[in-house]
Formats: structure tokens, sequence, C-alpha cells
């Protein structure tokens, strides 16, 4: 706290050294020009011959008006490192959207139907989209047979992204799909801070769905308002889904009850009616951006919500009183 309160007060070291050295070096000069001028005048007059032509001259005179000229020159340099001190909080209103991203981590994500998987392209999608959205509040939740908050709302980037880091292989423990645990979590989420008039999800899933009350989330979702914008990660040829051991190491492929591979394919149909049903929009993957500006754009129709205001600390800038200080030094200097 203390090195930040300094680095607040002059702008940080590397700012404070560069001053300390252009003084040292101004110091240095007028050092030599004062020795210089003793010099020369000796040279020329003597000192005993100074003391009757020279009466007003000053040895104490002309360090005086040198110091003043080093004081002024130091009091300009430290006006522009903007020192500050005076403590006063600021109370700062927020103004964000809260946008939910629910990612499927079925096993079905690890399909290689898009490189290197569903489940990775899914995970770039979300840091692009990250690049897009202006500075709202995100959340994350993970679902698969169940769902669970993987991140809280947060404007905090950095930490989101660590949690979405994580997110691999190794999360993936059910094989099945329930859409509506997904759904079901983000209401939750919002139903705990009612007054929220937006309430926005992503959805990123291929759509293989085994829920049990999809209708009743969707009946739910549209009464309170959620807007849903769903996008689809996958192709319509789908692939095999690949099968780990604990090490991580592929070890063959997904089979049903008579041995032949499964075969997961993006259902666009499904995901496009969940969607629809509460007045929500399907977008298609794509191997650019443009998915996830389309998302962006849309999001950014819906209205901005004041969020708890937050108290910022900040000190006063003082630098006007070095820039006065200075200037009385400077005129004094020309008045001797």
């Amino acid at each position: 706290m203390k090195n930040l309160m300094c680095t607040q007060m002059w702008g940080g070291m590397h700012n404070v050294m560069p001053l300390c050295i252009i003084l040292l070096l101004v110091a240095c000069c007028l050092l030599y020009r004062y020795k210089r001028s003793m010099r020369v005048l000796d040279y020329l007059i003597g000192h005993q011959t100074r003391m009757h032509l020279l009466i007003n001259f000053s040895r104490a005179h002309l360090r005086i008006k040198l110091i003043f000229f080093f004081m002024a020159t130091a009091c300009v340099g430290i006006a522009l490192l903007m020192p500050r001190w005076g403590e006063h909080n600021e109370h700062v209103m927020q103004e964000k959207r809260d946008v939910m991203i629910a990612l499927d981590i079925s096993r079905s994500m690890l399909t290689q139907d898009c490189s290197p998987n569903r489940l990775a392209c899914a995970k770039k999608k979300i840091l692009a989209l990250m690049n897009y959205l202006a500075c709202e509040r995100i959340g994350l939740v993970l679902f698969s047979g169940s769902a669970f908050v993987q991140c809280p709302l947060t404007t905090d980037y950095s930490a989101f992204k660590l949690f979405l880091d994580v997110v691999d292989v190794e999360t993936i423990a059910s094989g099945s799909t329930s859409i509506d645990q997904a759904i079901a979590q983000t209401l939750r989420m919002y139903q705990a801070c009612p007054d929220r008039r937006n309430k926005l999800l992503i959805l990123i899933t291929d759509g293989e769905d085994f829920s049990h009350n999809l209708k009743g989330v969707q009946e739910q979702a549209a009464r309170i308002g959620m807007h849903i914008f769903a996008l689809g990660v996958g192709t319509a040829e789908g692939g095999p889904i690949p099968l780990y051991n604990n090490q991580g190491k592929h070890e063959g492929y997904q089979k049903d009850d008579k041995g032949a591979v499964v075969i997961s394919r993006l259902h666009e149909p499904l995901i496009r009616s969940l969607v629809g049903t509460i007045g929500g929009s399907y977008i298609s993957m794509t191997h650019d951006d443009s998915d996830v500006k389309s998302i962006a754009q849309q999001i950014s129709a819906f209205e901005k919500e004041q969020l708890d205001g937050t108290n910022i600390a900040s000190l006063h800038e003082q630098y006007h009183c070095f820039i006065a200080l200075g200037l009385i030094f400077f005129i004094l200097e020309w008045f001797l």
C-alpha cells in the first residue's frame, strides 16, 4: 500500500530518477558556471582590484542567484511529475450488462470434426467474443449431465480466462448432455438479482440433448424474459467420439450397445427450436469471427443497467503549487 501511494504521488520511480539526473546535471552546470566566472574575474582584474572596481559585486549575491535558478528548475521538474496528495473518495456508478456463458462439456464435445476438437473451438470462440464485448460482466456455467458455475459474474476478464483455461478433457465426467440443467442454473443466478431487466445467456453446445425438463425451463426462461443466444459447435457430418483414460491418453472411440462406433453430429434443429421458443437467436459457428461479432452486436442492442457503485480513492493534484513556487524563484533570480 505504501509503494502504491508513492507511485500515485510521484508517478513512480521511473519518472523520479530521470528528474534527479537532470537536476544533478543542472547543479553541475551552475557550479561550473560559478567557478568559471570567478576564475575569469581573477584572471582579468585580480581579487584586490576587483574589490575597488566592482563595488557592487558579491560572491554571495551570485551564489544566491544560482541557487534561486536551481530551485526554480527543480520546482518546474517536480510539477511535471504531477504530484498528488490529499486523499479523497469518489463514488462511481457502473453501467454494464450481465452476460452468462453456458459451455457444453459433455463427451461429445471431444469430437474432432472441427480442429482440434469441439471443446477447444468453443473456448477459442469465447476468448474471441470477449474482445468484442464492451466490458460487460460475464460469468461461466459448465454443463453436461448436470451444471455448475465455473466463474460467477465478473468484470475481471483475466480471472475469467483463468477459469476458462482449466476446462479441458479431464473436466468432462459425463457423456450425456442436459441443456435444461444449464438454463436452470443460469435462471438461479439471475433469480439472485431480480432487479436486472436484461437476462442474457450465450449457450455454446453441439445440440445433443438428453434433458428431462427442457420444456419447463423454456417456459420459465420466457416468463422472466431471458434472451438466449445459441452458438452451434460441430458439423452436420459429425465424427466419432474419442475416449481417453485417466492419464488423458486416447484409447479408442465410443461405441453403442451393438459395438458400432457412435457418430456425433451437430443438431441444429433442436437448438433453433429451443431459442426460437423464447425469442432468442441461433448463430452457426464460422471459421472467422463473424459469428461472435454477430452475438456481440445483438448483445449491444440491450440497454446497459446501473450496477452497484464503487468508491474509488484518489489524490488531489498539487502540481500548481510547484509551478507557482518555481515562478517566484525565477522572478527573484531575475531581480537580483
